[in-house]
C-alpha cells in the first residue's frame, strides 16, 4: 500500500508540475496575433478583426440572434425556417461546398435574406441571375505590418462614404467609414440574352421567379465602385457590403458603421444566424478542441495522455534483475498466543500449557538461586527458601505437581488455572519479572 500511494503521489505531482510548466509558458497575446492579412471574423471573436461587438450588440439590443454552427443545408429543415437572415462575414476557415451553396441560394429564393460582407465575391454563394453580374474589385492588400486595431493605420487617406439615395439600408447614415482595404463592387449586364430568338422565347415564358426587377440596387459608392448593393432572388433578398471592416470590432464605432451593420443585418425579420460553421466553430468539427483551442489545456491533455501510455508501456517491464518480494508477517504475537491458547483448550491439553508457563519459571528460578536449571527441584526450593521467605516444602510440592501433570499425570482445566496462579505469586513475591531482553526473545520464539 505504502509503494502505491508513492506512485500515486508521484503521479499527482508530476500532472501539478505541467500544469504549472503549461501556464508560464502560456502566453495571450491575442492581439499582438491578431492581423489584418488573416483576420478572424468570428462572433466569437473579441479581437481588431472580430465581429463579437456586433453580435452582443444585437442580442443586448433585443434582436433575436443566434451562431448558427451548422452546414447550410441545415437552413433547407424545420430549424431554417425560423432564421429570417442569415449572414457570412468575411473569406471563412472552411470553404463552401457547391451542396452549401446550393442550398443558401435555394433558402433565399423561398424568402430568406442573405447578407455577404467580404472584400472577394464567392461566385457559388452568390450567382449571375437574369444576366446581371456582380463583381469585386480591391483597391489594396493588407500586410503582414497592418494593425487592424490603428484606426488612423487603416483608414488612411480615406474619405467617407455617403449614401446615393434613401433607402432602407442607408436609413439614419450620414456617411460611412471604410477601411483602405475595401472592395468596389461593378454591375454589369450581359445584353446578348436580350436579341434574338431567346428574348421573344423569354416573353412567352413565365418568369421562374416573381416579377420584382432584378436589377441589383446600389445604396453606397463613390467613383471607384459601388459599396452596398442588395438584389432580388425568388422571394427572398441578397445583401452584398464590400468590406468586413465597417462591421467588425476595430471599425464598428466609426462614423455611422454601427447604424449601416444594423441596417444590413437586422433590416429584415425574423431570427437573424451568424455563419460559425465556415468559421471553424461548427458542432461537427470537434467543437470541444475548437473550444479550448489558444489555451493551453489541448498541450496539457496532450502531455498527460503522453505520461499514461508511458505508464502503461513501462508496466511489467523489468529493467534489471529479479528481486524477491520482501515477507512481511501480517500476524502479531498477541493473535498467535490467543490462537494456540485456543486450540489447548479445544484439544484439553493443559499439560502442554503447563509446561509452556513452567519452563520459564523454572529457568528464572535456578538463576535466582544461583544454580543449573538441570539441578534437582529440592535443591532448587532449599536455595530459593535461604533467600527468601517462601516455604521450601510448599514451593518443592508446587515444582513436583507441574512436571507430574507434564509428565501425563490426569488434570482439569480448574486445577491447570491454580497451578499457574501459584507459579505467579512465587514470581511476584520473589520479584522475579521477565526482562526486557527475554521479552523480546520469547516474541521472536512466537
Amino acid at each position: 500500500m505504502r509503494q502505491r500511494l508513492t506512485i500515486i503521489l508521484t503521479f499527482v505531482v508530476i500532472i501539478a508540475l505541467l500544469v504549472i510548466l503549461n501556464t508560464l509558458t502560456y502566453v495571450k497575446d491575442e492581439e499582438g496575433n491578431d492581423l489584418e492579412l488573416a483576420p478572424n471574423r468570428s462572433t466569437y471573436h473579441s479581437g481588431p478583426t472580430g465581429t463579437r461587438a456586433l453580435h452582443d450588440f444585437l442580442n443586448e439590443s433585443g434582436y433575436k440572434v443566434m451562431r448558427w454552427r451548422e452546414t447550410t443545408v441545415k437552413l433547407l429543415s424545420d430549424s431554417g425556417k425560423k432564421v429570417g437572415t442569415f449572414v457570412v462575414i468575411g473569406d471563412t476557415k472552411l470553404p463552401f461546398t457547391g451542396d452549401d451553396a446550393e442550398a443558401v441560394q435555394e433558402w433565399v429564393a423561398t424568402g430568406g435574406r442573405f447578407v455577404l460582407i467580404d472584400r472577394q465575391i464567392n461566385r457559388e454563394l452568390v450567382a449571375n441571375y437574369d444576366g446581371w453580374t456582380i463583381t469585386a474589385r480591391e483597391a489594396a492588400l493588407p500586410t503582414l505590418d497592418t494593425n487592424p486595431g490603428d484606426v488612423s493605420q487603416m483608414t488612411e487617406k480615406v474619405t467617407a462614404l455617403k449614401p446615393l439615395q434613401p433607402t432602407v439600408l442607408t436609413r439614419s447614415i450620414e456617411s460611412v467609414m471604410p477601411s483602405r482595404f475595401a472592395a468596389r463592387l461593378s454591375i454589369a449586364h450581359d445584353s446578348e440574352e436580350d436579341s434574338g430568338e431567346d428574348a421573344d422565347e423569354f416573353d412567352n415564358e413565365t418568369p421562374e421567379w416573381p416579377s420584382v426587377s432584378p436589377a441589383p440596387v446600389v445604396h453606397i459608392a463613390n467613383g471607384d465602385g459601388a459599396l452596398l448593393v442588395d438584389y432580388s432572388l425568388g422571394d427572398g433578398k441578397i445583401v452584398i457590403l464590400s468590406d468586413p471592416y465597417i462591421v467588425s470590432n476595430g471599425g464598428i464605432r466609426l462614423n455611422d458603421n454601427l447604424q449601416l451593420a444594423l441596417n444590413a443585418v437586422a433590416g429584415g425579420d425574423g431570427l437573424i444566424a451568424f455563419d460559425e460553421y465556415h468559421q471553424g466553430k461548427g458542432i461537427s468539427q470537434n467543437a470541444f478542441a475548437s473550444y479550448f483551442a489558444g489555451t493551453p489545456a489541448l498541450a496539457l491533455a496532450a502531455q498527460v495522455m503522453l505520461l499514461v501510455l508511458l505508464i502503461l508501456w513501462t508496466n511489467a517491464r523489468r529493467f534489471g534483475r529479479p528481486l524477491p518480494l520482501p515477507h512481511v508477517d501480517r500476524r502479531s504475537s498477541l493473535e498467535f498466543v490467543a490462537s494456540m491458547a485456543e486450540l489447548q483448550e479445544r484439544a484439553r491439553a493443559f499439560d502442554l500449557a503447563i509446561e509452556n508457563i513452567y519452563t520459564r519459571t523454572r529457568r528464572v528460578l535456578a538463576r535466582h538461586a544461583g544454580v543449573d536449571y538441570n539441578s534437582p527441584r529440592s535443591e532448587i526450593a532449599a536455595r530459593i527458601a535461604l533467600r527468601s521467605t517462601i516455604d521450601r516444602n510448599r514451593l518443592e510440592t508446587l515444582m513436583r505437581q507441574c512436571e507430574d501433570a507434564i509428565n501425563g499425570q490426569p488434570i482439569n482445566w480448574r486445577q491447570s488455572v491454580d497451578l499457574v496462579r501459584r507459579l505467579r505469586e512465587v514470581e511476584r513475591d520473589l520479584g522475579l519479572r521477565m526482562r526486557s531482553r527475554e521479552v523480546r526473545q520469547a516474541a521472536e520464539n512466537i
